[in-house]
């Protein structure tokens, strides 16, 4: 029997240790919006096999924990790969890996979930899996264990990974993975144990087991309104995308043969203006985002996208919201939208070519004119664009590509295509070329994968000719698109390559500091003949691995899209009457579009009914500076929060609390906020201080209440004073006024200068029993201004009158 304790508490198990781990906030919680997990019968958790910053970007991670933390009896939390430090740390203190929220045990849970998003995440999903005390092979798991489900896009072949999973959910969580966890929690309030929890989830038909077919869910209420809004949790450190993320479309109408995203997706659906605009509201006012992201796989394509951001910009723009579009074709791309997104904040130009000739564009589905890229750069620079992107793939099934890849001399055309651009528009260009992995259920699904040292000649080929003409050049690593081929295209003896990298050491492979090549090249170079196989041509008619997965768009359909490929036929979009039924629609599933031209309230007009025109922060502001001194703590998790992630944190917090905070000036408007001074990692403080300006007066004690609210659990707001800036005076920033500072430790309580705090703390450290975490920063000292000190909010009141 497994035994360990049944709650781990990071600070307190290992708080001096995690701090000589990397970025020790990936492991502690305590973010603002997180649910309590306490008296749930059912207890799951969602893992994302990355690290935390990557995890906490991803939007699926969201949806599925905010969804199903509604359900009643039932607790999910949240769990992320760790870094291999963190896993080092957890085996030399014998403790598993636990949920963020509430500190558990991973093997003590009954379910846990694991969103594949990418297929290099599998060895991320191993480490989670090993480090919370779970055998990697269900075959070596007993009753003691939770039910590993892994669902996720990289699924769609489940095969590679069909020895670490119990169960494989194929296609969208929403919402019929919600209510099959009803059953499976009715199911335990009936007493059921692991084996017969086990069969209830084998039956489900989107679930898929060796042996069994299972048919992709397809979420037929994404454009309903009045779902769940996955806004929350915030992240309480940097992470990589930290913006708020509105997916306005699922799915994509173009039918591009390479992208399996736009293929396993199917149908695209549209969510209306209002349920759009009612989670732009939640992402900026309940989490406190100032970027927001409308993403899909062509957000373009979206019904209405310009007055849709004319709408959003009218509302928000005098509130300093700006708004992203990610996936923009060229054909739908427009300048008048490209400015409407930048009137906050300039986006850069970005253009997916993926190939550059006119009848190589025909086989992708595609049409990407180079006269029409040039003619928008030209007027881009017009309007002060000064650069753009360009992204390219190389080993398309494109031209004479079989009769070798190294053949089609596509790596020529891309550099000729791009040297074309540049002579005409004289834009500087940024080039990110990667390497195309066949993907299943596409009509590509049957090709070979460009050999590993073909793709590397040919991109060695452009950044040599293009990087001495000044063009920016980045490319992926060829044999990283061979593994993610292996793990993609692969059957079950797959299994026993990704198990023996493992084991030898790989973790992380997404990540350059992390991948362990020369292991790859040592297991594959043993498998050679079998990954050989997985990689080579497919006829059109054998047996494919992945033929167990029905994704409900038909192997004819995907047969003819290969054909037309070959000839350079184009295939209509699926949002035009349909003449090439794919075997999508017909059924209940069926593509939703929005009526956004039928609804007489959604014309571009220079001023829409309902919009905020004017925000506390834009009021012209008066002779009279306003300005609150507060003080606050950083307590348990909040020790691990850096310096500019804590700024980031009070920015957010001042949205969600819809206080009337001033903005810097400028192209990117933040806060007026300044914190005395910096604090450690580590370090305990129970009066911390910081000031922030105002566009107008707040009585302090609402303020208190207000921003109490909704900051996470381990900061809190203590005092609060409004001051009162007469035009003309000296404004005084809490780091100009700074004297020291006022610890306590198991000594005594110290007053030292802030000159002599880093001395401070090196001769307390000296003590190799001692550490930062037996620090308590009392309060902050403010000078009195004849050399001895004060506290701040007596420093401030002599400086100016208190506003009452």
């Amino acid at each position: 029997m497994i035994t360990a304790k049944n709650y781990i508490d990071p600070i307190k198990d290992i708080g001096k240790e995690l701090l000589n781990i990397e970025k020790p906030g990936r492991y502690v919680g305590g973010e603002y919006g997180i649910y309590n997990h306490d008296n749930k019968l059912l207890k799951m958790a969602i893992a994302f096999p990355d690290l935390y910053e990557i995890g906490m970007s991803n939007q699926a991670i969201k949806i599925l924990y905010n969804n199903l933390n509604q359900i009643e009896d039932v607790s999910c939390d949240r769990v992320f790969a760790p870094a291999p430090d963190f896993e080092k740390l957890l085996i030399e203190k014998n403790l598993p890996l636990y949920t963020l929220d509430a500190g558990k045990p991973l093997f003590q849970l009954d379910i846990l979930g694991v969103s594949l998003g990418y297929e290099l995440g599998i060895t991320g999903m191993l480490s989670i899996l090993k480090s919370g005390w779970i055998p990697i092979k269900n075959t070596d798991r007993t009753k003691e264990h939770p039910i590993i489900i892994i669902g996720g896009p990289a699924v769609s072949n489940p095969l590679p990974f069909q020895n670490f999973a119990d169960a494989v959910w194929v296609g969208e969580a929403e919402d019929a993975f919600f209510e099959f966890i009803k059953k499976v929690r009715d199911a335990k309030r009936s007493g059921a144990i692991r084996d017969d929890l086990l069969r209830l989830i084998n039956a489900e038909d989107a679930i898929w087991v060796p042996g069994k077919k299972a048919k992709r869910h397809i979420d037929t209420n994404f454009a309903a309104p009045n779902q769940v809004i996955p806004a929350l949790p915030v992240p309480s450190i940097k992470v990589i995308q930290d913006h708020g993320s509105v997916e306005i479309m699922r799915g994509c109408p173009n039918g591009c043969r390479f992208c399996h995203a736009g293929i396993w997706y199917r149908p695209a659906r549209m969510k209306s203006i209002e349920t759009i605009e009612k989670e732009v509201d939640t992402f900026v006012q309940s989490a406190g985002y100032r970027e927001i992201t409308l993403s899909s796989l062509s957000s373009g394509d979206f019904i209405g996208i310009e007055e849709l951001i004319k709408l959003l910009n009218d509302k928000y723009k005098n509130r300093h919201i700006s708004f992203q579009l990610p996936s923009l074709k060229v054909s739908s791309f427009s300048l008048p939208l490209i400015e409407s997104i930048s009137e906050t904040r300039k986006s850069g130009l970005t253009f997916a070519i993926e190939t550059p000739a006119d009848a190589w564009q025909l086989s992708l589905n595609k049409e990407v004119s180079k006269e029409n890229v040039i003619s928008i750069l030209k007027e881009a620079k017009k309007h002060g664009w000064k650069s753009a992107k360009f992204y390219f793939m190389i080993g398309l099934p494109v031209g004479n590509f079989k009769e070798g890849y190294e053949h089609n001399n596509e790596e020529e055309e891309i550099v000729n295509f791009l040297v074309d651009i540049y002579r005409n528009t004289n834009i500087q260009i940024h080039v990110n070329i990667g390497t195309f992995v066949p993907k299943p259920h596409t009509p590509y699904q049957w090709v070979a994968q460009i050999d590993e040292q073909v793709a590397h000649n040919k991109l060695k080929f452009i950044r040599d000719t293009l990087r001495p003409l000044g063009f920016k050049v980045s490319t992926h690593d060829p044999f990283i698109s061979t593994i993610e081929g292996i793990l993609s295209r692969g059957d079950e003896r797959v299994g026993d390559i990704i198990e023996q990298a493992f084991s030898l050491g790989c973790r992380l492979d997404a990540w350059d500091e992390y991948f362990k090549r020369d292991i790859w090249k040592q297991v594959i170079e043993q498998h050679n003949t079998v990954i050989s196989e997985i990689l080579s041509e497919r006829s059109l008619d054998v047996d494919l691995p992945w033929d167990s997965i029905i994704s409900k768009t038909s192997r004819n359909f995907l047969k003819n899209e290969y054909i037309n490929s070959l000839t350079s036929e184009l295939t209509s979009s699926c949002l035009e009457e349909c003449n090439h039924n794919c075997g999508i629609c017909g059924r209940k599933e069926n593509v939703v579009k929005n009526s956004i031209h039928a609804h007489k309230g959604y014309h571009l007009i220079e001023n829409v009914s309902g919009v905020i025109n004017e925000s506390p922060s834009m009021i012209v502001r008066k002779k009279i500076t306003y300005k609150i001194v507060f003080s606050y703590t950083k307590e348990h998790t909040a020790i691990f929060i850096p310096h500019l992630s804590l700024v980031e944190l009070f920015s957010k917090a001042f949205i969600r609390a819809d206080l009337p905070i001033q903005f810097t000036e400028g192209f990117n408007p933040l806060p007026r906020l300044d914190i005395a001074a910096p604090l450690s990692i580590g370090i305990t403080a129970l009066e911390e201080i910081a000031t922030v300006e105002l566009t107008n007066h707040i009585d302090s004690n609402i303020f208190i209440h207000k921003l109490n609210k909704v900051l996470p659990m381990d900061i809190q707001i203590k005092q609060a004073l409004l001051i009162a800036i007469p035009e003309g005076s000296k404004k005084y920033s809490s780091p100009s006024l700074l004297w020291g500072y006022r610890y306590k430790t198991d000594e005594g309580v110290f007053d030292i200068k802030a000159n002599e705090d880093k001395l401070f703390r090196e001769t307390y450290l000296k003590n190799t029993d001692k550490s930062l975490l037996d620090l308590t920063r009392l309060t902050v000292l403010a000078d009195n201004g004849i050399g001895a000190y004060t506290d701040y909010f007596t420093r401030y009141r002599e400086l100016y009158s208190e506003k009452m």
